[in-house]
């Protein structure tokens, strides 16, 4: 959610930034005029509050029959009272209505553009030369390590089963990623997959995406599709100490998503699935060391990639293809051998101040003052890795070598082979 102040005092900052987005700047003219109703309506309700108090006071004090007319009036104030409340919560609910329909300020120096405009800013590592290169998905068939036919037999399209070694390496992976992150500084938490309402509203993921989001009607239930849900809400409505630092967690959780606009995109394999685990790394800092933690955070990703001996490159997703919390976002991306491409493996976004404003999380700041926090986000480890990891490290005989980072969870085997587990 976008401060009010801002809005009210440089709303053309945020014009150009839903243009950037793509976004209607129309919607920050709807913020305007609904803050305006809003305070004009505050102001009627206060004024007519104050009317009856003094009209109390004067009912007390008169006799008759001046009581009487006095009484007459005040039962009429009162139904006024009633109506000026009742225009006062309509006027708070379309302002936050309006408010929350506009995306987060996107940072200076954020490409313009949609999702083919992102800027490469490094490819780091060597590509191997792999000619007749298998994909995951017969990889996984030969080392009886993933199963997407038995899959789609038991729950539908886009599900799988990770069996033996595709098993253990997934274990594994996020192992390492977890270790990684406690390592950093990093909580650990096992977050739950089903949240309230407020807790996907308050992360942004009930807006433009909303159809991607698993919901339980009966229960009023949503299925998250990232551990960074769990975590924001985790501190709603608090005020942190963040005297000795950033609160800095990492989230192990499996995550939903309906894919619902994928149609025909992505179908072979588990690139794009309704089930994955991932571990997500979270962090709340005051709002002056984001872009510092954005980085961090990016640093960290390299860092596991770098681990698990894969090539990537390092790009910044245009103002078009931000999420709505997101100010700015960072993806990595492994290079896939069998589709002669870079896949994205990891995303890290800044999202300001934004999601903390929806939720209610503030820090008390050196001066007394209670601020909002800023929240950031960033993948550290998930299901998709395994792609790029089986791929990148085939061998002739349908083995995969194992990287030295991640044979401690594997029982210390260089190789991954059909039967092991």
């Amino acid at each position: 959610m976008i401060d009010l102040r801002t809005i009210r005092t440089d709303p053309d900052l945020l014009r150009a930034s839903q243009k950037l987005r793509g976004a209607p700047v129309e919607a920050v003219d709807e913020v305007l005029h609904a803050d305006e109703r809003q305070r004009e309506a505050g102001r009627r309700f206060d004024q007519l509050r104050a009317e009856q108090k003094v009209l109390g006071k004067r009912v007390a004090r008169a006799g008759e029959p001046e009581r009487a007319e006095l009484l007459e009036r005040s039962r009429e104030l009162a139904g006024s009272v009633k109506a000026a409340e009742a225009e006062l919560a309509g006027a708070d609910a379309a302002l936050r209505a309006a408010q929350l329909a506009v995306p987060n300020l996107v940072e200076p120096g954020v490409p313009p553009g949609g999702e083919d405009d992102f800027v490469v800013l490094r490819e780091v590592g060597r590509r191997p030369d792999l000619p007749g290169a298998l994909d995951h998905v017969e990889l996984g068939r030969r080392l009886q390590a993933i199963d997407t036919e038995r899959g789609a037999k038991v729950s539908g399209a886009r599900f799988y089963f990770l069996t033996g070694p595709g098993a253990l390496l997934q274990l594994a992976l996020l192992r390492l990623a977890i270790d990684r992150a406690v390592a950093n500084g990093f909580i650990p938490s096992i977050t739950p997959a089903l949240v309230r309402p407020e807790a996907m509203e308050g992360t942004g993921f009930l807006g433009a995406h909303a159809t991607e989001v698993y919901r339980l009607a009966a229960d009023d239930l949503y299925l998250t599709g990232t551990s960074e849900v769990a975590l924001a809400a985790y501190h709603a409505q608090e005020v942190l100490d963040l005297r000795d630092g950033p609160l800095r967690y990492a989230g192990w959780s499996t995550c939903f998503r309906r894919e619902a606009g994928s149609h025909g995109r992505d179908v072979r394999g588990i690139l794009r699935v309704h089930q994955f685990d991932k571990v997500e790394m979270f962090s709340l800092v005051r709002p002056e060391d984001a872009a510092d933690e954005h980085l961090r955070l990016l640093r960290l990703q390299e860092e596991m990639l770098a681990a698990v001996e894969l090539p990537y490159r390092v790009i910044e997703t245009a103002a078009g293809d931000l999420g709505s919390s997101a100010a700015r976002k960072y993806d990595c991306e492994a290079w896939v051998p069998s589709q002669q491409r870079y896949r994205e493996v990891t995303s890290s976004s800044n999202c300001t101040t934004f999601q903390a404003r929806r939720l209610g999380i503030r820090f008390r700041d050196t001066g007394g003052r209670t601020r909002h926090v800023a929240t950031l986000n960033g993948t550290l480890a998930t299901t998709r890795w395994l792609i790029p990891l089986l791929e990148n490290h085939q061998r002739p005989d349908g083995s995969v070598h194992v990287p030295a980072a991640l044979r401690e969870h594997l029982g210390g085997s260089p190789v991954l082979s059909a039967g092991a587990g």
